[in-house]
């Protein structure tokens, strides 16, 4: 990753975008007898939420699948921006877009599968989690050493706040954070 690349691009952001499975989890879908689902959602990902929130810089999600629990997750995090169902990411993209008043490089994405590489060729800056597919791995800006479901959000939105110079700022609450 080029540092001085990755932060002018981290300047500009305004919004990051995720996807569910494979990022947020690490990809297991889990059914009860009676039809409901419960997904594993890794603690790390949603303090990195709240930061990225703390910074002034919005979080939305795009999933393929419909879910309750991520909908639970989303609102629980204070996530306004929830498109599930989506079966077209890049039209579902560019309407947010054109709806949020942004520009592609004012967003960035992390994805995992085949279904992301439309949305990270269209944004600003783009991450994959370390054991995403092989394409996604290559097109990606930044690649996490943290694998899905275990902190990769948490990691992109780290190093998001602190090539911006936030990272100081909205951890002070939490004592004297390290550089």
């Amino acid at each position: 990753m080029k540092s001085q690349a990755f932060a002018e691009r981290c300047r500009r952001l305004r919004l990051i975008l995720s996807d569910v499975d494979g990022v947020l989890t690490d990809g297991t879908v889990l059914f009860l007898p009676d039809g409901r689902e419960l997904k594993p959602f890794h603690i790390h990902d949603g303090l990195g939420i709240v930061l990225a929130q703390q910074a002034g810089l919005r979080v939305g999600i795009i999933s393929g699948r419909n879910s309750e629990v991520v909908a639970q997750r989303a609102a629980d995090l204070g996530i306004a921006i929830v498109l599930q169902g989506v079966r077209d990411k890049r039209s579902a993209l560019r309407e947010l877009l054109q709806r949020e008043k942004l520009d592609p490089p004012q967003v960035a994405y992390i994805g995992d599968d085949l279904n992301d590489l439309a949305v990270m060729q269209e944004v600003g800056l783009c991450a994959a989690p370390a054991d995403a597919a092989r394409e996604l791995r290559e097109q990606a800006f930044m690649l996490t050493d943290a694998r899905g479901g275990h902190g990769c959000l948490r990691e992109f939105i780290e190093a998001i706040l602190r090539a911006r110079g936030d990272w100081e700022r909205v951890t002070a609450a939490f004592g004297n954070a390290s550089t």
